[in-house]
């Protein structure tokens, strides 16, 4: 916080109300945050933009200061696009740094959670109502199992929801920097140009938005064409799809891929309880991900087929479910 900042806390333009409670989704590009009141009912978030902000606490005293009536929160939950292995947290994709307990302080908050962003997701799960998820596929949820969460935004996250005799824990993983494995011999061929650029080509470097844009860039080459200058939006837009079959194949062969990865996920943690993808990317082309080979390549697991075909896929259309699972999070002790 500015020392701006202090001086308009000091002069009372922002208020402690008891109980409330501030939740944040900070991702690579853009912070939501919003404010719990202390019947649990959650404001309408806020949208700032990173790199309109030198720091973190810059951006939350923006977004408590314009909170109409201002407040200071008493704890927070943090959802943050990063490991959060001690106290200090840099952003995977992102230069904001910072120690949690400056931030605790700096706020005056008498409880801060920082957790990752997925673990968040993971947590907001049980709290999802039917309109909020669409299936993929069949499969039915198996009581009492492991649930996975993965999607992609401006990384890939991933995290899971282990059911324990006090509840659900969450567990935070780093699933998306696994090393990528081809399924095709044009998946095969890509990673092989992927490789000479890049010391390590993991699941995200191919399935995020930058990744569908090398995803697209290797295959124009591939093609022997030329690529164009495609923002990853452009990418899945139906409209770009008309004048560019190639931008189609490439949200196509993205759609595929994930499903390996997500079924690779469902092995390693028996997630019998279910996947849920989550992230920004998929909900945008929900329809065409319905109808591509996602689900196809999730069961793709030879012997192991009838294991993932019985294992339910979901695509959770909620926004910022990050900010659901933060409030959910909100009373429990660290």
């Amino acid at each position: 916080m500015s020392s701006g900042s202090r001086d308009r806390i000091g002069a009372g333009a922002l208020t402690t109300v008891s109980d409330v409670g501030l939740i944040g989704d900070i991702g690579a590009t853009n912070a939501r945050f919003a404010l719990v009141q202390p019947d649990g009912k959650a404001s309408a978030a806020r949208v700032y933009a990173l790199s309109d902000y030198a720091s973190l606490p810059d951006a939350i005293d923006a977004y408590l200061t314009e909170e109409s009536p201002p407040a200071l929160p008493v704890r927070a939950v943090l959802a943050v696009a990063s490991p959060v292995t001690g106290d200090q947290v840099t952003l995977t994709n992102h230069p904001w740094t910072f120690s949690v307990d400056a931030l605790r302080r700096q706020f005056g908050l008498k409880r801060l959670r920082v957790i990752n962003d997925f673990a968040a997701n993971a947590a907001a799960v049980p709290h999802l109502g039917e309109k909020d998820r669409i299936q993929i596929g069949g499969g039915e949820p198996a009581n009492n199992a492991p649930i996975g969460i993965i999607g992609p935004g401006t990384g890939l996250g991933v995290s899971a929801l282990v059911p324990s005799g006090n509840g659900a824990v969450t567990i935070a993983g780093e699933g998306g920097h696994v090393t990528m494995t081809p399924a095709t011999a044009q998946e095969s061929a890509i990673l092989d140009l992927m490789r000479k650029r890049y010391d390590h080509v993991s699941a995200e470097r191919l399935l995020s938005g930058p990744g569908l844009i090398n995803l697209y860039n290797m295959s124009c080459e591939l093609a022997k064409e030329p690529a164009a200058s495609y923002t990853a939006d452009q990418i899945t837009s139906p409209v770009i799809w008309k004048k560019d079959p190639r931008a189609r194949e490439t949200t196509s062969m993205f759609c595929a891929m994930l499903g390996t990865v997500a079924g690779n996920f469902a092995l390693t943690f028996g997630a019998r309880g279910g996947i849920y993808i989550a992230g920004g990317i998929v909900p945008r082309v929900a329809s065409f991900f319905a109808q591509s080979e996602f689900r196809a390549r999730f069961e793709a697991k030879g012997r192991l087929s009838s294991y993932l075909a019985a294992i339910p896929t979901y695509l959770i259309v909620r926004p910022i479910p990050a900010l659901l699972g933060a409030a959910a999070l909100l009373n429990e002790r660290q």
